[in-house]
């Protein structure tokens, strides 16, 4: 063969002919596990510190029926199912990205809602669910991990996965209009993932539940409806 036709377009090894199946994965699929990854990592980073009196507080419990000799009651078990349910609320997200800046709702570069009305609407229903019972019976269950434990504590695996899987189900059952704010300042606003966390410590927190909750629908109500105005 001529030396120059190891040159010739197509002739690289590396190179995919046409019509042969690429290796690299669709554009879409690149871009919905990307922001996937982002939306898991900012849901670790933002409710694992509010969730920490419960994981040490069950870890307390654990070595207790371990000293015992009841069953293996592994600690990271429990967490890393609290996270599993927030990685299964973050798909939800990065659908929900996904279409709403395919429909232009959301704009791609900042990852905000572009439409002031809809972003007050957003926040008038977070005002509105605030209070909710569902928001305070799940806020109960987040902000007392020694009753939660008293009334739900079981022996074995069986035990570590039912309440991983039911605490993760009550934190999102409290956080997720918050974390849904998102939209309104900008899934990459620095300084406004640090307001989300620190309303979601809080809450959580905070001596006097009740107070905060009304505080953080109020607040919410205002905004909303100032953007709406």
């Amino acid at each position: 063969m001529p030396d120059g036709a190891s040159n010739m377009p197509g002739m690289d090894m590396g190179m995919a002919m046409p019509g042969m199946p690429s290796s690299a994965p669709p554009p879409m699929l690149t871009l919905a596990g990307t922001t996937f990854l982002m939306w898991l990592n900012m849901m670790v980073a933002m409710m694992l510190p509010s969730a920490a009196p419960m994981i040490l507080l069950y870890e307390r419990f654990a070595a207790q029926a371990r000293s015992a000799g009841g069953a293996l009651l592994p600690t990271g078990l429990f967490a890393g199912l609290y996270v599993a349910v927030w990685a299964a609320f973050s798909a939800v997200a990065t659908a929900a990205q996904l279409y709403l800046s395919h429909i232009g709702v959301v704009d791609a570069a900042s990852m905000a809602i572009g439409d002031r009305r809809l972003a007050g609407a957003l926040l008038l229903a977070t005002a509105l669910y605030q209070l909710t019972p569902a928001k305070r019976a799940c806020l109960d269950n987040c902000r007392s991990p020694l009753s939660f434990l008293r009334r739900e504590w079981g022996p074995g695996w069986g035990s570590a996965v039912r309440l991983g899987l039911k605490h993760g189900a009550y934190c999102v059952g409290c956080c997720w209009l918050i974390m849904a704010l998102l939209f309104v300042g900008g899934v990459m606003n620095l300084a406004w993932v640090a307001l989300l966390t620190l309303i979601v410590l809080l809450e959580k927190l905070a001596p006097a539940p009740n107070v905060t909750r009304y505080a953080i629908a109020a607040a919410t109500f205002l905004g909303g409806f100032y953007l709406l105005l």
